[in-house]
């Protein structure tokens, strides 16, 4: 199969909006009337913003969150939990080394600070992600959830923090409003975090859902427009999401983790892939429209 990458001018193909009156849909009692669409909402990168989690989760329609609930750093501000526990100098250092592209040096920055403490550091900041996670949970609570993680989450710590109403998914399948959804989490191996995995485990995790029709994970493939940071020209993308999206063809892929991609949406063969994330920054969530009930193909809109 040739590996022509043909960028999208809109994200998903558009058809009629059936329940739309006045810029808003129509809803009774809180469900579609007149057989109108059901929607999924997508997102990631959610990055502790609790308040807009929590206007997408009360929507009423199932909601995929793809990682990234835990806000580490943000380098617009340098706030986060590691500035909280080493600091916000030691984070300024290591985003101005990011920013002229010297990743080994920030590394090193991290490496020295916590030289000596580092289990006194690990603790302290599973404490205050067991605090975000909570106000992640909040927000969540009573919607139709489905979570994966990122590479700057703790899996384990995620999953127990999530209410009821919520599903922790990873290498699962499942079928939302008439969809086969894929989720694969976990970031590609950079810093040896509990949120990322080796190639060959995100390699097994692909092969143990097989076909869907939506495949969504925390990273993108390896496709440069898509995998390439602008602002830290870091890369992030994963040649095994790749594979299986030639190998398989779903048709949609959604994704995060690059905050500040060179193309938010591109195609690939028959897939459309598209960048969900930085929720924290956008407070958007994409919307996928209900496969069953149209005339022609489901819509797409963020």
């Amino acid at each position: 199969m040739h590996r022509d990458y043909v960028p999208l001018l809109s994200p998903l193909k558009r058809g009629r909006w059936h329940a739309k009156e006045n810029g808003k849909r129509k809803t009774e009692n809180g469900k579609r009337i007149n057989g109108t669409i059901r929607w999924m909402f997508i997102i990631a990168d959610v990055h502790d913003a609790p308040e807009a989690l929590s206007r997408v989760a009360s929507l009423g329609e199932p909601l995929l969150v793809l990682g990234d609930l835990a806000n580490l750093i943000d380098y617009r501000t340098g706030g986060g939990i590691i500035a909280d526990v080493v600091g916000i100098e030691t984070i300024n250092r290591i985003a101005h080394l990011r920013a002229l592209r010297l990743h080994d040096d920030a590394t090193q920055v991290w490496r020295d600070r916590v030289a000596g403490i580092e289990d006194e550091v690990r603790i302290r900041v599973g404490e205050l992600m067991a605090v975000q996670y909570a106000r992640a949970s909040e927000a969540l609570e009573g919607a139709e959830a489905y979570v994966t993680y990122g590479n700057v989450d703790r899996p384990d710590l995620l999953e127990q923090s999530l209410p009821p109403s919520a599903r922790f998914v990873d290498a699962d399948v499942v079928e939302i409003e008439g969809w086969r959804v894929g989720f694969v989490g976990g970031g590609m191996p950079k810093l040896g975090t509990e949120g990322e995995v080796s190639r060959s485990s995100m390699a097994e995790k692909l092969d143990a859902i097989g076909f869907v029709d939506v495949l969504c994970t925390h990273v993108p493939p390896a496709i440069e427009p898509l995998a390439r940071d602008v602002i830290g020209r870091g890369y992030k993308g994963s040649p095994e999401i790749l594979d299986y999206l030639e190998r398989y063809q779903p048709r949609y892929h959604f994704f995060g983790d690059v905050h500040q991609p060179r193309a938010v949406s591109w195609k690939y063969a028959n897939t459309q892939c598209h960048n969900v994330g930085y929720f924290r920054a956008t407070g958007r969530a994409f919307e996928l429209a209900s496969r069953e009930l149209q005339d022609g193909d489901p819509i797409g809109s963020d």
